[in-house]
């Protein structure tokens, strides 16, 4: 018996590994989230396929739930994959996931996956750093544990680039933050539903960008490199 945990990448059917088909292609459950585009569900012909997906606002799942839907569908199969979007170890409690099946005694594989951290910024000629602009970028979540009793999130981030995942509810709020520590007029660029054939790129500034409309699911890319997007894509 083994689980495996799957990256499936940032949205694009074929930003999946191959690491990541081949565990597919053998797999008795598949146990996806809202985030791995159904496309690649095709590779897992023949698997049981449980939802467990979330969003904001909604858990078709708790946490707890899907940790025991895990255990049990592992402890009853011989190749169970969790396929998460993105990276499952990128604010996708992955480990959370691996700790509660190692407890149980369970194997289990981690193949990760594109994080749409990077991913997606890239597939629109975005860079996360540049020569001369930026040497350095931050990964947070725009979105913490409610139930936790103090936040981690400080937005002093020193890193040139920041870029923020699962953010777009709290925008104002998180874009406020930042012009504490960031000049108002930082490059801001916004990718809604990056890498999918509804993607859309929304441009501004710290000052602005909370003022725009923007759906989720969205990345926030903050900082210089906002700039040699422009350049690359020939935007004025």
């Amino acid at each position: 018996m083994v689980v495996y945990l799957v990256g499936a990448g940032p949205g694009d059917p074929e930003l999946i590994t191959l690491k990541a088909v081949k565990a597919l292609e053998k797999a008795d459950v598949v146990i996806y989230d809202r985030l791995a585009n159904e496309e690649i569900l095709k590779h897992a012909k023949g698997a049981k396929l449980i939802y467990v997906g979330k969003k904001a606002g909604e858990h078709y799942k708790s946490q707890d739930e899907i940790n025991h839907i895990l255990v049990e569908e592992a402890k009853n199969n011989s190749v169970v994959v969790r396929l998460k979007g993105g990276d499952p170890f990128v604010f996708g409690r992955g480990g959370e996931e691996v700790l509660t099946l190692l407890d149980e005694g369970l194997e289990v594989e981690m193949i990760p996956g594109v994080t749409s951290a990077i991913g997606v910024p890239t597939t629109i000629g975005l860079p996360v750093t540049h020569r001369g602009v930026a040497t350095s970028f931050t990964v947070v979540t725009g979105h913490e544990d409610p139930t936790k009793k103090e936040k981690q999130v400080k937005w002093d981030y020193t890193a040139d680039t920041v870029v923020v995942l699962m953010g777009i509810g709290q925008i104002k709020e998180n874009t406020e933050e930042l012009m504490k520590y960031r000049d108002p007029k930082t490059p801001v660029c916004v990718i809604e539903n990056g890498t999918g054939p509804e993607e859309k790129i929304i441009l501004g500034n710290l000052e602005n960008i909370a003022q725009k409309e923007i759906n989720p699911p969205a990345l926030l890319v903050i900082g210089n490199v906002v700039d040699v997007f422009k350049q690359i894509n020939q935007i004025k």
